[in-house]
């Protein structure tokens, strides 16, 4: 494939073949297509590469390149021209596969193997629902895809509850050594979420102020204004609970709550995560709560009685003694007022107030996004003879103070680290069994769905559960801040 951006040799992948699992399902044709196109534009994918596309769709190759076209036109930016397309279309090639037959999937493989020569590694990326990860690995473990050249992708939410967790894991370690397996969490991959990393490690103004002597409390907030989309069947035995906050939001709580790590990457970060993950109180109901917006009883596929959350917030404690008394709260949820994804440290008020008034405490906000902005939070004085304070918001969004960057997406990104072995982004077992661990109280005892109106912020009782705080995004009288 011809680059437009030059690469670092480092950085491109020994030769791969990539099987796609859940080929024609909207993931792909979202995310994983556009993403592995764009990872070839900018000279990131192997120089030898074959894509095998397979489901239990019957499809030719013909007709599954003709769906990648199909999905790069729709999904890919930037936009593909036709000499792109046509540069890329020889590498794809597509397989029928079910859990009960892979035959023609191990022949197609074979044939990529042979057309690249050498020894090209393997790597299975599992888009399919999470119901079917075990009969396909089960699958896979009776053919020679698992080998020490494969590695394996599988997508959240991993488990539905601890037991289940445990058991993904057991029979993974079956097929697979821990090191070729990769838990994906796109989140993760976030430029901006890396970033809160830098911001607080490279600026000694922040690190000495992280901590329960100047936080009074961490919020991390991930509303979606998106309903339901179609995808019934997967979210009513699952929930925003165990759909958001297990897999991205405790995630997210884990960087931001870590312990400095030795390095930036591999095992130390990992360790260092799963040490806040350790240290997680189990969650108490009585400080969660859950909603359901209302017209989702009319949703199809959804049953008449569910009682499945739809919106959850909850509170969440650290027990070790950098977070000791600093109350986690995290929200996310269907169908709310505003798309965002932003984490906010707020600050205590100082301990000898000398303006008075009741202002809300200075804050430290990171916006999630692609690209994102850190926010400062500040009070100063108001223009004017008397002493009046006012918000003093200082941001910086990394598009406009460092131009167009060349950045990957969070799937880009992720996909080419799985490619060159790197796991720093992923999550390891013990990290998915213990988050399930905290979350078990919760899972066996939910408090009773509210409901909220389509376009809100949640049920009402978000107010009490954060009190004395408030939410740092706006709610329906505060101005966002």
């Amino acid at each position: 494939m011809t680059a437009t951006t030059a690469s670092p040799t480092t950085l491109v992948p020994d030769d791969h073949v990539v099987v796609l699992f859940g080929a024609t399902g909207d993931l792909a044709k979202r995310k994983l297509l556009p993403g592995l196109f764009r990872l070839s534009q900018v000279g990131l994918l192997p120089r030898g590469v074959r894509i095998i596309g397979t489901s239990p769709v019957e499809l030719d190759e013909a007709g599954f390149r003709a769906h990648v076209r199909d999905s790069l036109a729709q999904f890919a930016h930037p936009a593909p021209t036709d000499e792109e397309q046509d540069a890329f279309a020889p590498i794809l090639t597509y397989a029928v596969s079910t859990a009960d037959d892979v035959s023609a999937l191990v022949a197609a493989v074979d044939r990529a193997g042979a057309e690249i020569g050498g020894s090209p590694r393997l790597l299975h990326y599992l888009s399919v629902p999470p119901v079917a990860f075990a009969p396909m690995v089960t699958a896979l473990g009776g053919t020679n895809l698992t080998d020490s050249r494969a590695r394996i992708i599988l997508e959240k939410p991993f488990g539905h509850d601890e037991d289940s967790a445990k058991a993904l894991n057991e029979l993974l370690h079956s097929r697979f050594h821990e090191d070729q397996i990769f838990r994906i969490d796109h989140f993760l991959g976030k430029e901006d979420v890396q970033n809160i990393l830098a911001a607080r490690f490279a600026n000694s103004v922040f690190e000495p102020v992280w901590n329960r002597h100047h936080v009074s409390h961490v919020q991390i907030d991930v509303p979606e204004t998106l309903g339901l989309e179609g995808r019934a069947g997967f979210y009513e035995g699952t929930g925003a609970f165990r759909d958001m906050v297990v897999t991205h939001l405790f995630q997210a709580l884990g960087i931001v709550a870590m312990e400095r790590p030795d390095a930036l990457h591999g095992e130390s970060l990992a360790q260092q995560k799963l040490a806040v993950f350790e240290a997680l109180a189990p969650v108490d109901p009585a400080r969660v709560v859950r909603g359901q917006y209302e017209g989702y009883l009319d949703e199809p596929g959804v049953a008449p009685d569910s009682t499945t959350e739809t919106f959850v917030a909850l509170e969440v404690q650290i027990d070790n003694p950098r977070w000791d008394g600093v109350p986690f709260y995290l929200r996310t949820g269907k169908n709310l007022a505003q798309g965002r994804r932003v984490i906010t440290l707020g600050f205590h008020r100082p301990q000898h107030d000398l303006f008075g008034g009741d202002h809300r405490p200075a804050a430290l906000s990171f916006e999630i996004a692609e690209p994102g902005a850190l926010t400062l939070h500040m009070l100063a004085k108001e223009p004017g003879p008397e002493m009046l304070l006012g918000r003093a918001p200082m941001s910086f969004a990394y598009k406009s103070a460092q131009g167009e960057r060349n950045e990957l997406e969070a799937y880009q990104r992720l996909l080419h680290d799985a490619m060159t072995g790197d796991r720093t982004l992923f999550t390891r077992a013990r990290g998915i069994e213990r988050l399930w661990e905290v979350a078990a109280p919760l899972l066996a005892a939910p408090p009773a769905v509210q409901p909220y109106a389509p376009g809100s912020w949640g049920p009402d009782a978000i107010h009490d559960l954060v009190a004395p705080h408030e939410w740092h995004l706006p709610d329906a009288t505060a101005d966002s801040i």
